[in-house]
């Protein structure tokens, strides 16, 4: 049986689970500007808690994005010093299908219901993504992408879904132009749990779909983010 660590900080909160003996353990803060500080010690605690050593994990899976650019970056530094030091391989889980895990695992869908996820991508845009229940599993219907908000209703296959076949989460869900797709329901607050990410990190662990430490990279969607946060500051 897999035993697996998963770290999230793509949004404001530090989020952290471990997979032991089939059981889940997890922690959830929310931390905006504190994910340097709090995330190392998150962890620590959490694998003294159950006696733990990295060496006993057989992967270490973390929240590649998209997602907050900052937050993104902390967690990789972490998991990749973390994978390095005992030769451990790493798995890159979707923020956003870990978001519609979330929401799916929240109740209250049937099969064939849809989830659109969308997070605020700051500069007028949304990261965003639609997924479906599919035979008991959360599958995505479409790729990632980020756009302006008004670019998402008109988008084909949304345009087919019902709205009592449809659900949104995340904080993008904000925007006018999202707010006014039908759906049957709403959570602008749902964020992305590390608990939710071990169904996909376990099937990628089983399938042979690991990374090395070195190799891997997060998901920006826009990787030019940085560089127009740098001109800003510069002006």
């Amino acid at each position: 049986m897999s035993t697996i660590l998963a770290v999230d900080t793509s949004c404001d909160a530090c989020s952290i689970a471990l997979l032991k003996d089939g059981q889940v353990h997890a922690e959830f803060i929310q931390a905006p500007r504190q994910h340097s500080q709090r995330l190392l010690p998150m962890i620590d605690a959490l694998l003294q808690k159950y006696s733990i050593t990295l060496s006993d994990l057989d992967a270490i899976a973390y929240g590649r994005g998209p997602g907050s650019f900052t937050g993104l970056r902390i967690c990789l530094s972490v998991v990749q010093g973390l994978a390095f030091s005992v030769d451990l391989p790493v798995i890159p889980v979707s923020t956003l299908h870990t978001m519609a895990l979330g929401a799916a695992r929240s109740g209250g869908l049937k099969e064939h219901d849809h989830i659109l996820v969308s997070l605020d991508a700051r500069m007028a845009e949304v990261y965003w993504a639609l997924y479906q229940q599919k035979g008991g599993q959360t599958v995505p219907v479409t790729e990632e992408f980020v756009c302006s908000p008004n670019d998402v209703p008109g988008f084909g296959p949304l345009g087919s879904v019902a709205a009592q076949d449809l659900i949104k989460v995340g904080a993008g869900c904000h925007y006018p132009a999202i707010e006014g797709i039908d759906a049957a329901s709403e959570n602008r607050d749902l964020l992305p749990r590390a608990e939710n990410m071990l169904e996909l990190a376990q099937s990628a662990l089983h399938l042979g779909q690991t990374e090395t430490a070195e190799s891997t990279q997060p998901v920006y969607l826009r990787d030019s983010v940085a560089w127009k946060k740098r001109q800003r500051i510069r002006r």
